[in-house]
């Protein structure tokens, strides 16, 4: 369990880093109108963005590494946590000025993942019944024909349903990340059959490119909280209760109040420290600031 911990608090370093060069990246590039399906290519030209999405890519690995030993609760919301990371890394590496609601979130945050990390029971990840797959697939489909009728959204609504959007996406992800992780043997052979052939498979390859396009895009409409405060909720709060309710996830015995405290205030943090997604620093009052 002590390798999955550490694969965890990895996959929220990647995945912090990743978050700051993506949104850079994005802030630069010409808001289309809705969500261009071209955006990926666009963002690609600045290199900010696919040394992101390598980060993004190796905290994924990380994840799956974590997933054979803790609950998706855990493993989801120590990668909220990055946004931590992008806070001290934006007051340490940029001049970024932390509000004093932000410290004490900073400081919410070690409270959640220490309570998290304590809860945990080791467990090993068993294969789920091949249906959730099928319905992981149909989310994924039902999520791109959504879409229109989400990108039609004006105003600040725009940026909200993009960035939930994302985080459901990305909620997705997670949780056929975790049923293809149960299900892979160790033998190359097998394994990569297993891959192909499962509907959990194809609805990573789905759910991965539309989430990434709505988040990028929830960044040029919005502000960065409008964009980022959906998506924590849609890729932590969704996939701790599929793992809960369908993947025997569960918590040390007599643990089970100390993890749904840990869990929220993990995800609590993040949300007010959402506006750290962005790389420039955003006005701020005078009082009530402290220095770096």
């Amino acid at each position: 369990m002590r390798v999955g911990l550490l694969c965890a608090l990895g996959t929220m370093l990647c995945y912090g880093v990743g978050s700051v060069l993506q949104a850079a990246a994005a802030r630069s590039a010409v808001p289309a109108p809705g969500m261009d399906p071209r955006l990926l290519l666009t963002l690609s030209r600045s290199w900010r963005y696919p040394v992101g999405l390598v980060l993004d890519g190796v905290g994924f690995i990380l994840s799956l590494v974590a997933l054979h030993s803790l609950p998706l609760y855990v493993v989801q919301s120590v990668s909220a946590g990055a946004l931590a990371v992008t806070a001290l890394g934006g007051a340490l590496l940029l001049g970024l000025r932390l509000q004093v609601r932000e410290v004490v979130a900073l400081l919410l945050t070690v409270l959640g993942l220490a309570l998290l990390g304590l809860s945990a029971a080791p467990q090993r990840a068993d294969a789920p019944d091949e249906r959730l797959a099928w319905v992981l697939l149909g989310a994924a489909v039902a999520l791109t024909l959504m879409t229109p009728a989400l990108v039609r959204a004006g105003g600040r609504s725009r940026a909200w349903a993009l960035g939930g959007l994302g985080g459901v996406g990305f909620g997705v992800v997670a949780v056929a990340a975790r049923a293809l992780t149960a299900g892979l043997s160790g033998s190359l052979g097998d394994d990569t059959h297993t891959l192909l052939r499962s509907p959990a498979t194809y609805a990573v390859l789905i759910a991965a490119p539309l989430a990434l396009t709505a988040y990028a895009s929830a960044l040029q409409h919005g502000t960065v909280v409008q964009a980022t405060a959906p998506l924590v909720v849609g890729e932590t709060v969704l996939p701790a209760l599929a793992g809960l309710a369908l993947l025997g996830d569960h918590t040390r015995p007599g643990w089970a109040v100390a993890a749904t405290v840990g869990f929220a205030l993990a995800i609590g943090a993040a949300l007010l420290l959402a506006r750290f997604g962005q790389l420039a620093p955003s006005p701020e009052p005078a009082a009530h600031t402290v220095s770096p």
